[in-house]
C-alpha cells in the first residue's frame, strides 16, 4: 500500500479521505487556500501546503502547484476526491507525467467519458440503452432547432462538457430552443472552456438512478448496487438513498449489468458512477459517467458493508478486488441529506460565520462535517458544508431515524436547507417511495412572490 498520498480537495470529502488513511495508515498531505487555512482537512492531515489565494482558480484548481506540492512533500499517490480536478484528464495525465499515481481510472477514460458525445458513442457501441438524441456537437442554433424538431419536443439541450446541471435546459418548441442556444452556450464556454452543445429527447418526470461500480486493474469488476437520487434542485442532488424504492429486483440487476458492460468497455478501473434515467415503466437510460467517487457514496457503504475509498487505493496500488459480485452484500436502508449554506426558499447561497452547530448522535447516525462553531462559510466554494446520514433495517425506520435526526440538527449564524429537507422527508410522495425528478418543483411550498428559482 501507499506510504502517503496528497488530496488535491477541500471540506468533508478531504476529510473524509483523510480518515480511511488514517485507519490503514497511510500518510496524508492536504493542500489549502488561504480561506481554508483553519479548515477541518488541514489540521487532520500529517502536512498540509499552501496553494494560493481563496478563488479555486487560483488554488485548488493550480495543477503545476499542486504537481509541484505532492513531488516535494514526498506523495507517491493523488487523491482527487469530487469536483474541482476529479474529472480532469489533463490533470491525471500530468500525474502521470511526474511518476505520480492518480487514483481513479487513466487519463484517456477520463477524457472520453468527461465528454457526453463521446461517451454516448461509447456506451451505443457497447449496447448500453441511451436517451434518443445525437452523437456529434451541433453546428449551430439552426440545426438545434433542425435536431429537435426531428426527436420532437420536449427536448434537453446540454452541453457536452456540463455537469452539475449547468448548461442544461428543457425546450418545449422552436421558439424556446433559439432562445436557449446561444445562452447555454456562453454558459458552458464560461464554465467548462467547452461550448459544444447537443439534444437529447426529454425524458418526462423520471427517476434518477445511479450505479456504483468498482473495477481492478485486471477487468474484474462489480456493481455495488444503486442509489436513487430523483430529489433535486436545479438538476442538482440534494435527497440519496439505496437501494431505490422504485426498483424491482430484476430491473436492479439489469441495470447492475449494464454498468458492469459500461465500464468494461472502456476498459475503467477504480471507483466509478454509471448514472441513469428510469422512467414510469422501468425502462433506464444511460445519462452519464461519473469517473470518480460521488457525493452520496456513503449511503452505497451503509449497505454494503465496503469502504470505497480504502477500494480507490488498494486498487490504484494494483491490488485485485477480494470479492466477488455474488459476495456483495446488501443489508438494511440508508438515505443522505445534504446540507447546504443557502436560503431554503431561493436556494441562493447563504456565506457567514457559524455561531453554533448541534449534531445529533446515534449509532446509526454518520456525519460527514468539516465544520464547526467558529468556521466561516466563505462565498468561494459551493454551498453544500456538510451531509447527514442514517441507516436502518428498512426504508420506513430509516425515514423515522431521519426525521428525528433533522429535528436536532441545527446550525445557527447562516441560512442553512434543513427546513426544506425536512419538508421533503416528511412529505407523503417521498414516503411512498414515489419522487421524481420533478419533486422539488411539484411538491414543495414556492417561494414568495412565486416558484423557488
Amino acid at each position: 500500500m501507499f506510504t502517503k498520498i496528497l488530496i488535491a480537495n477541500r471540506g468533508e470529502i478531504a476529510a473524509r479521505v483523510i480518515r480511511t488513511c488514517q485507519r490503514i495508515g497511510v500518510k496524508t498531505v492536504a493542500i489549502y487556500s488561504e480561506a481554508d487555512e483553519n479548515a477541518l482537512h488541514v489540521n487532520l492531515a500529517d502536512e498540509a501546503y499552501l496553494v494560493g489565494k481563496p478563488r479555486v482558480n487560483e488554488s485548488y484548481l493550480q495543477v503545476e502547484k499542486i504537481i509541484e506540492v505532492a513531488k516535494k512533500s514526498g506523495a507517491e499517490a493523488v487523491h482527487p476526491g469530487y469536483g474541482l480536478l476529479s474529472e480532469n484528464s489533463e490533470f491525471a495525465k500530468r500525474c502521470v507525467e511526474e511518476g505520480l499515481v492518480f487514483i481513479g481510472p487513466s487519463p484517456e477514460v477520463i477524457a472520453k467519458m468527461g465528454s457526453k458525445i463521446e461517451a454516448r458513442k461509447a456506451m451505443e457501441a457497447a449496447g448500453v440503452p441511451v436517451v434518443p438524441g445525437i452523437e456529434h456537437a451541433l453546428r449551430d442554433v439552426d440545426e438545434a432547432v433542425e435536431v429537435a424538431n426531428n426527436i420532437g419536443y420536449p427536448v434537453m439541450l446540454k452541453a457536452s462538457a456540463g455537469g452539475g446541471g449547468i448548461g442544461m435546459q428543457i425546450v418545449r418548441n422552436e421558439e424556446e430552443c433559439r432562445k436557449a442556444f446561444a445562452g447555454n452556450q456562453t454558459r458552458a464556454q464560461s464554465f467548462f472552456g467547452d461550448g459544444a452543445m447537443f439534444v437529447e429527447k426529454y425524458i418526462a418526470n423520471p427517476r434518477h438512478i445511479e450505479i456504483q461500480v468498482l473495477a481492478d486493474q485486471k477487468g474484474n469488476t462489480v456493481y455495488i448496487w444503486e442509489r436513487d437520487c430523483s430529489v433535486q434542485r436545479r438538476h442538482q442532488k440534494v435527497v440519496e438513498e439505496a437501494p431505490s424504492p422504485f426498483l424491482d429486483e430484476e430491473t436492479r440487476r439489469q441495470m447492475g449489468e449494464m454498468a458492469v458492460t459500461a465500464a468494461k468497455a472502456i476498459g475503467y478501473a477504480n471507483a466509478g458512477t454509471i448514472e441513469c434515467l428510469v422512467d414510469e415503466n422501468k425502462e433506464f437510460y444511460f445519462l452519464e459517467m461519473n469517473t470518480r467517487l460521488q457525493v452520496e457514496h456513503p449511503v452505497t457503504e451503509e449497505i454494503s458493508g465496503l469502504d470505497l475509498v480504502e477500494w480507490q487505493l488498494k486498487v490504484a496500488y494494483g491490488e485485485e478486488l477480494d470479492f466477488t459480485q455474488e459476495e456483495v452484500k446488501l443489508e438494511g436502508h440508508a438515505i443522505e441529506v445534504r446540507i447546504y449554506a443557502e436560503d431554503p426558499k431561493t436556494f441562493f447561497p447563504s456565506p457567514g460565520t457559524i455561531k453554533e452547530i448541534n449534531l445529533p448522535e446515534a449509532p446509526y447516525i454518520r456525519h460527514e462535517c468539516p465544520v464547526s462553531a467558529g468556521s466561516v462559510v466563505t462565498p468561494f466554494y459551493d454551498p453544500m458544508i456538510a451531509k447527514l446520514v442514517v441507516k436502518a433495517d428498512t426504508r420506513d425506520e430509516a425515514i423515522e431515524r431521519l426525521q428525528a435526526a433533522l429535528e436536532e440538527y441545527s446550525i445557527e449564524g447562516i441560512k442553512t436547507n434543513i427546513s426544506m429537507l425536512k419538508e421533503v422527508i416528511a412529505h407523503p410522495v417521498f414516503k411512498r417511495g414515489e419522487a421524481t425528478t420533478a419533486f422539488v418543483e411539484e411538491n414543495l411550498q414556492p417561494a414568495q412572490g412565486g416558484k423557488r428559482s
